[in-house]
């Protein structure tokens, strides 16, 4: 569990200078013969240019199969013609505005990952996330997150757990998971009969998650685990952050624990050391996501994280499950969550490549579109 628990650039080929005029096209009833020899004597002029000539034929093969009245319509990019029709292709995907080149580590989504555009929001059970953080995390990591969803259509609720985020609670002072999880539960508690949200738990909010669904499994349509604690019944969060912190120096290194209480008595917390952040959970994070996260990561209360969780087949059992995993997690390995997946299999599993241990932050738009896709999956 991660607190617990490069992108390239196509370079641009060289510009290639125009001469700085040329002669008018030639009208379209011209003979080959004759196009043929102005052809000839424009090269002369211009210096043989070769990307003059080409711009002139591709000009006349254009108009020549298009009626002279029929404007030819751009969408975004001129490199790519949409049909004048009106008519929308069923199957084509929503194009970014984003004039940024692709991240060569963001590929396309395999098809099966796609979104279904036939598919209304009105025919979805639910199309209401409710976010829970990691530990250490907070609402605000889940704002590109937030953004996205809400542009789509969807409803998107981020919760501070007790102690994270601007909840003023001291974490030192939080006894048991029940007391962390209190602003979830609070949450689906109060949401209106027959309504159901899609949960998303990152990290440690595996665990949370997993706590919520034993009790609300009525109110939650799926649960998504991001990268993140999915436990089976009998196990604490400590057990995976024990199998992680044994094969990573890092996560040995960025821990501090906390005695509040006294050295005499156990652990209340667990700080992380800032200078060490990046390397474990920001890898592939831009910058000014690195410094948000620095200034805004609050100490994980500990006696959560040894609590074991009680979770039946008839409540938790019952909600449908899929896993995230992130490919380049420094704080959670892919092993483990492999781990993780075999001994609790979920639904589905679905893969983010080029993700950090915070896709949140490193491929937004990619866990945008998972998250959709699976709010789009219907009972088989």
């Amino acid at each position: 569990m991660g607190n617990l628990c490069a992108t390239f650039s196509l370079p641009k080929p060289p510009a290639k200078h125009l001469a700085n005029t040329f002669p008018d096209p030639p009208s379209l009833s011209i003979s080959s013969s004759r196009w043929s020899r102005m052809r000839s004597s424009w090269r002369e002029k211009t210096g043989d240019s070769l990307t003059s000539e080409q711009a002139l034929e591709a000009a006349a093969v254009l108009f020549q199969k298009r009626p002279l009245d029929c404007p030819v319509s751009f969408d975004r990019s001129t490199s790519l013609r949409q049909p004048t029709s009106g008519k929308k292709s069923r199957n084509a995907l929503p194009r970014s505005s984003s004039s940024r080149a692709r991240s060569l580590t963001d590929p396309l989504l395999q098809p099966q990952q796609l979104v279904n555009q036939d598919i209304k929001l009105d025919d979805l059970e639910t199309n209401h996330f409710v976010l829970v953080h990691g530990g250490g995390f907070g609402a605000w990591c889940w704002y590109k997150t937030i953004a996205l969803l809400e542009e789509a259509g969807y409803r998107a609720t981020a919760i501070d757990l007790t102690g994270s985020g601007i909840h003023s609670f001291n974490p030192n002072s939080i006894i048991n998971l029940s007391q962390y999880v209190q602003p979830l539960t609070d949450v689906l508690e109060k949401l209106p009969a027959g309504e159901k949200v899609i949960l998303v738990g990152h990290d440690f909010g595996g665990a949370c998650i997993s706590y919520a669904m034993e009790l609300f499994h009525f109110k939650i349509a799926k649960a998504v685990f991001l990268a993140a604690a999915m436990l089976s019944d009998g196990q604490n969060t400590l057990d995976i952050f024990s199998l992680q912190a044994g094969s990573d120096d890092v996560m040995r290194q960025a821990q501090v624990f906390v005695y509040s209480n006294g050295n005499d008595s156990p652990p209340t917390a667990i700080e992380l050391k800032k200078p060490l952040l990046k390397d474990l959970f920001f890898n592939q994070t831009p910058a000014k996501d690195v410094a948000l996260a620095s200034v805004s990561m609050r100490p994980i209360p500990f006696p959560p994280v040894l609590e074991k969780l009680c979770l039946s087949d008839t409540k938790y059992g019952s909600v449908r499950r899929f896993y995230i995993k992130t490919l380049n997690d420094n704080a959670i390995a892919v092993p483990i969550q492999e781990s993780l997946i075999e001994r609790n299999p979920p639904e589905q599993v679905f893969h983010l490549k080029g993700a950090d241990h915070s896709p949140f932050f490193s491929k937004p738009q990619a866990l945008h579109r998972l998250l959709v896709e699976i709010s789009k999956i219907q009972r088989s």
